[in-house]
């Protein structure tokens, strides 16, 4: 698959077409950040520059002269300013800036996944941005990376070398346009490496820093199953608050993700205990959790993308209850249930789990999406009661 837009590109074009507001982009480590947002600016700095960051250093006022902010131009230019959180007084910087060249300059921020880790302290920047929380490639970007009008998409077709490539090297630009296996494993293993001796090491001053790696490689093999803190803070000697900890240390920078579950109106339904999925579904051996993760990050893409475009409010829940009946996912659209999801590799009988719950939440779709049926020209949100769909085709509806 050759190099071609990003659905960010468009996103971001739109915003700084429209709005005022600054556009903050956050996400993982190497989602292309950084490329699409720096072929977006007129004016690039970045913080890792040393000739960059004297600029800064000097004020809102040096930046302004050399983005050439004084001369007449047809149309606002974009400075884009790229690891600017590493600047200590980042946020007062960008609130100075932009209350005085706001006017003159359309703005950009970004750089690691820590950027929304950096939120307290300095200024309020409240009113001054937006967020945009960039994910890996997916269905739908593949078939139409533009911006959607409404969160439900048309059905299309996704090729099947694009399907194989999702599966086996992930969505993360590199390895998913190289497609090639060994670059794959040599770039999954440096960004593991990368992670944990720079990312998490400039955020978190941890002395067990060895065994918050070995914590991090029993989620990997865990993703898609429930959390039980005691259960791993056990299996790795340290205390459950510590466990919690790390959990929500990796959830923040973007190494993995939490589930909750939904339990309005569900008899007996689980209210506690989380499931956990890594951002990387490529890097899960298990095909079925594989599978399960895969579908998490895409349905993840979606809640966070309608919602950042200002198509409502979504959140991404599982359910489970007492009696030990699951689904594995269920949308909530404005706080009510929209549709539930139970992730199949190949099985076609129709989980009974899907029917109860749906009743139980009065969703009004239930989806079995198996990975392994080909594609089906048609809507899977014309269905109101449960209904085996192809997963290929339920995801192309999604963004």
């Amino acid at each position: 698959m050759e190099q071609s837009p990003r659905l960010y590109d468009r996103i971001l074009e739109e915003h700084l077409a429209s709005h005022r507001q600054m556009a903050w982009v956050s996400g993982p480590r190497q989602v292309g950040k950084t490329t699409v947002c720096r072929a977006l600016g007129t004016h690039y700095l970045n913080w890792d520059n040393a000739d960059d960051r004297k600029v800064i250093l000097r004020g809102p006022a040096a930046v302004a002269e050399a983005a050439g902010l004084a001369t007449l131009r047809a149309e606002r230019p974009t400075v884009v300013f790229d690891e600017l959180h590493k600047h200590g007084k980042w946020r007062n910087f960008l609130k100075g800036f932009f209350d005085v060249y706001g006017g003159k300059a359309r703005v950009v921020v970004t750089g690691s996944s820590r950027l929304e880790v950096f939120r307290r302290g300095g200024d309020s920047l409240m009113g001054r941005y937006f967020l945009f929380r960039m994910h890996p490639w997916s269905v739908a970007e593949c078939l139409h990376p533009t911006v959607p009008a409404a969160p439900v998409r048309a059905p299309a077709a996704i090729a099947a070398e694009n399907w194989e490539a999702l599966w086996s090297h992930g969505g993360f630009p590199e390895p998913f346009l190289r497609r090639e296996a060994r670059f794959t494993n040599r770039w999954r293993a440096l960004r593991h490496e990368q992670f944990f001796q720079q990312e998490v090491r400039e955020v978190a001053q941890l002395q067990e820093l060895a065994t918050l790696e070995t914590f991090a490689t029993l989620l990997t093999e865990r993703s898609g199953q429930q959390l039980v803190y005691a259960n791993l803070a056990q299996e790795v000697g340290v205390a459950v608050d510590t466990a919690r900890r790390w959990i929500d240390l990796l959830g923040r920078l973007h190494y993995g993700f939490l589930v909750r579950p939904w339990f309005a109106n569900v008899a007996k339904a689980l209210r506690k205990e989380p499931k956990w999925f890594l951002r990387d579904w490529s890097a899960v051996d298990d095909p079925g959790a594989r599978a399960e993760t895969l579908v998490a990050c895409h349905l993840l893409k979606a809640v966070e993308g309608w919602t950042d475009l200002g198509l409502g409010r979504f959140e991404l829940r599982y359910l489970r209850d007492k009696m030990k009946r699951e689904v594995d996912f269920l949308v909530v659209r404005d706080r009510k249930p929209w549709f539930l999801v139970e992730v199949k590799n190949a099985e076609r009988a129709l989980s009974p789990a899907l029917r109860y719950f749906q009743e139980a939440t009065k969703a009004p779709h239930a989806f079995q999406a198996v990975m392994d049926m080909n594609h089906v020209d048609a809507d899977c949100f014309a269905e109101r009661a449960p209904v085996v769909v192809p997963a290929r085709t339920l995801l192309s509806q999604l963004l």
